[in-house]
């Protein structure tokens, strides 16, 4: 996010997140799995 943020020229990743939170509500789920699968190995 944090490359994201500097690419847009947000003056930090809060701002990008709050910005495009809403481009696509079920993100934040599918981001969560992965993670959680990627832990369970």
């Amino acid at each position: 996010m944090k490359v994201v943020s500097e690419r847009l020229g947000h003056a930090s990743a809060t701002i990008t997140l709050t910005v495009y939170q809403h481009v696509h509500p079920g993100m934040g789920r599918e981001a969560a799995d992965r993670f959680a699968a990627m832990l369970e190995g």
